[in-house]
């Protein structure tokens, strides 16, 4: 009877592209990501801190969101959250280059959190780190800023899709307690 229920309650938040699994540390690889101003980003030397990664496309109408990952930045950055814009046309909805998106993310949101170039998340060969949430969790971008939140110890902690904004509560609670000071 409990075992029915909770596969229950896995069906039903798989269904609403929610997904709150922590995945055990040993299985959490580091990954590296390409830089948009070149460069590159590599999730070990964030250890010990909590990462939201989110699939981001300029002419969305979503990329508003932008700016609340901005202001999560700021006001979480020196506390030791990191919040990783993934830039993505896999839903044809980004500019044609890097340059382009980076020029236009500062412009328009003044965004100085780290940012990768434009990569696959959800569709073809998608980029490691997408096919290691994947494997882990089932969980695939269906648009535009979906959200997946890393702990200290690179163990996924949740994913959430574009409606949730990546200073709602539901993200929040699980990365607050992991800040610094």
């Amino acid at each position: 009877m409990k075992r029915r229920l909770f596969l229950s309650l896995a069906t039903v938040i798989s269904a609403m592209g929610l997904t709150s699994v922590a995945s055990r540390a040993a299985d959490a690889p580091a990954f590296r990501f390409p830089s948009i101003d070149g460069g590159e980003y590599d999730t070990a030397d964030w250890r010990g801190k909590p990462v939201l990664v989110v699939n981001t496309a300029s002419l969305c109408g979503f990329a508003g969101q932008l700016t609340d990952m901005q202001a999560l930045h700021d006001a979480y950055g020196d506390r030791g959250l990191v919040v990783l814009a993934v830039p993505s046309d896999d839903f044809n909805q980004e500019l044609a280059s890097g340059k382009e998106v980076s020029e236009y993310c500062q412009m328009e949101y003044g965004i100085t959190l780290p940012m990768t170039d434009i990569l696959p998340v959800a569709k073809g060969e998608v980029h490691p780190f997408y096919a290691w949430v994947r494997q882990q969790t089932g969980f695939v971008p269906k648009w535009n800023f979906n959200k997946v939140l890393i702990g200290p110890d690179g163990a996924i902690l949740g994913s959430w899709g574009s409606f949730t904004k990546p200073g709602g509560p539901q993200i929040s609670a699980l990365f607050e307690p992991y800040l610094q000071g």
